[in-house]
């Protein structure tokens, strides 16, 4: 037991703890027996805390607890111990507490009470039963008390509330600090990720007015991959397959999509095709991509210290790493005028480069490159930056996120060329919505467009993936025409 403990008597057994003493023990007269009854203390009032929200009584009763344990144990000698030993060394001291505060609870609700306080010293508080949990997809908190959930695509309340502002601030700056990053009144917007690489944004007051604002995209800790998005039914089997087929030819692509349509996931399930030989540089704002291959250089870029100084962006990332010899370069989230990097990047020997962009359609995917191009400062007309796309990416694969909540890969989309000023398209896959079922989830079909040579046909001869190319595309065809 590493508690501050006295050296005698039964004070060995329990923490010291400052309670006060019943008036009535220091009164040797008789008739004090009387009033002894009197002033006893009575014992707190148990926690209401069972499943559903947790009452005002509970949370006064937690925060005495933990007071007290503040008070008794040694951080220096918790912080040498491994999570498991210090967790059960703190339900120890809570336990000691509870019985020398006289606190009356059931079992279920003194259980819950020492995961509360061993979640708020050694983790994340109230959000760790909502971290272990693998259906959440999202958690969104919108100050101390109210949390909501994205669960099967559908967002939903729940029953988790901090003790205050200052707790969840405490919370925020835990984990922002664990990827060497900071929140607070000077810099009240930060981007960080948790150890398993889900996203976190954290905004804090002033800036959000009602306490922090803490939103976190959560990673399932299965890894997806095709097969499993296949089961899903965000893609079929002829479509998964040609996916595979393009990640393993060194296709350029393109990962086009809404805000949380998937296409990170997307995006790490096609890196699990790439050639185990391949030297891999990705570059990301907060790193997210879990690739497989053992010859991966991560790189991540990092915000402004206190002086304003020291920013490294993600067009210095994307640079850098051309000096790197990569064979293959993978931006996470393509946001800026990096893009024009990536371009050049991808049409200068780096092929099977990857990156994600936000839009709704292989054709609005275009137009965006064309903008962050323009945001970028680069003086070139409009045809010559739309001669760099077209010479640059190969494929675009669009995924979106259906009114349902469920997500579907609606496009597999080549990129042909020019015709005048115009770039042109030609859609290989695509996923046609028929309505709805008795459920109210959307119904539909995925299905070639019947084109059977592809323009990277020659590269998927190359690599001895023509056959199987072929195969996929004829098993997808269906009879009746698109938007029957």
């Amino acid at each position: 037991m590493f508690g501050k403990r006295s050296t005698s008597g039964v004070a060995e057994q329990a923490p010291v703890v400052q309670t006060p003493a019943p008036a009535a023990q220091s009164a040797p007269a008789a008739p004090a027996q009387e009033k002894k009854k009197a002033d006893k203390p009575a014992p707190a009032a148990p926690p209401k805390a069972s499943k559903g929200k947790k009452t005002e009584e509970y949370y006064d009763v937690k925060t005495q607890i933990f007071g007290a344990l503040i008070d008794t144990i040694d951080l220096s000698q918790l912080a040498r111990m491994d999570t498991d030993q210090a967790r059960e060394e703190i339900r120890d001291i809570v336990n000691d507490i509870i019985t020398v505060k006289n606190v009356v609870m059931s079992i279920s609700e003194q259980e819950e009470l020492l995961d509360d306080i061993c979640n708020d010293v050694l983790g994340y508080g109230p959000l760790e039963p909502l971290l272990a949990r693998d259906d959440i997809a999202d958690i969104m908190v919108n100050g101390a008390n109210t949390t909501f959930i994205e669960v099967d695509g559908k967002v939903v309340e729940t029953d988790v509330r901090f003790r205050d502002n200052l707790q969840l601030l405490n919370i925020c700056q835990r984990i922002v600090s664990q990827v060497g990053r900071r929140v607070d009144e000077a810099s009240p917007i930060c981007d960080a990720r948790l150890p398993d690489g889900s996203r976190v944004n954290v905004i804090a007051p002033p800036l959000a007015i009602d306490g922090c604002s803490l939103t976190i995209r959560k990673f399932k800790k299965d890894k997806l991959t095709l097969d499993q998005l296949v089961n899903f039914g965000s893609i079929t089997p002829e479509g998964a397959t040609i996916l595979q087929i393009i990640g393993r030819v060194r296709c350029n692509v393109i990962i086009s999509g809404g805000t949380g349509s998937g296409k990170t996931t997307l995006l790490n399930c096609l890196t699990r095709y790439i050639d185990s030989d391949e030297r891999i540089i990705t570059c990301e704002d907060s790193a997210e991509l879990q690739l497989q291959q053992p010859h991966v250089v991560r790189l991540e870029t990092r915000p402004p210290n206190l002086e304003g100084e020291g920013t490294v962006t993600m067009t210095d990332l994307v640079k850098n790493c051309l000096r790197m010899r990569p064979e293959r370069i993978i931006v996470g989230e393509v946001r800026g005028p990096e893009v024009f990097d990536l371009l050049q990047a991808m049409n200068t020997g780096h092929d099977g480069s990857m990156g994600t962009i936000h839009s709704n359609s292989p054709r609005e995917c275009l137009k965006r490159m064309e903008s962050m191009i323009a945001m970028g400062g680069f003086n070139l007309p409009a045809r010559t930056v739309r001669e760099i796309i077209c010479g640059s990416v190969d494929i675009i694969v669009q995924a979106s996120r259906l009114r349902d909540g469920s997500r579907r890969i609606t496009h597999i989309t080549e990129v042909l060329g020019m015709e005048g000023d115009v770039v042109i398209t030609q859609d290989l896959f695509l996923y046609e919505m028929m309505g709805e079922d008795a459920n109210g989830k959307v119904a539909g079909r995925h299905r070639s467009t019947g084109i059977g040579r592809p323009a990277f046909w020659d590269r998927a001869r190359y690599f001895n993936e023509d056959q199987r190319l072929a195969a996929a595309l004829d098993a997808a065809e269906v009879d009746e025409p698109l938007n029957n």
